[in-house]
């Protein structure tokens, strides 16, 4: 079941997502999770946010490489996100010339990775 990603834009929410201290790190992203207890929310609805830092260049290049990342996650994450968690998929160097099989391979492990049976998030 394919499920919509919904947006994150508030930074209350991005630093929310950073204080659960869930995160993994792979070479072309890096991808902190918390579950969700906003009752406002819908439960099943799978947020992400995407930030890219200054580090990475100028405005071009943290554009396209916030583009690859928005990409890979629409791509990814409707399968294999954790319904009522919110994300935060941070770029790294490496985002803008890591191919793009492997950044959604990334993007899978880091899922996987943060994900578990019991409470969708360890």
């Amino acid at each position: 079941m394919r499920r919509a990603l919904l947006r994150l834009k508030r930074r209350s929410d991005f630093l929310r997502v950073a204080e659960a201290r869930r995160k993994y790190a792979a070479p072309g992203l890096v991808l902190q999770a918390r579950r969700r207890e906003e009752a406002d929310i819908p439960a099943a609805a799978i947020r992400v946010g995407f930030t890219v830092t200054r580090k990475l260049g100028g405005a071009v290049e943290r554009n396209r490489a916030r583009r690859r990342l928005k990409a890979a996650a629409e791509a990814v994450m409707p399968e294999a996100a954790a319904p009522g968690h919110d994300y935060v998929v941070i770029g790294r160097a490496a985002t803008r010339g890591r191919p793009y099989a492997a950044l959604l391979d990334d993007l899978r492990a880091a899922l996987g990775a943060l994900t578990t049976h019991r409470d969708g998030v360890r």
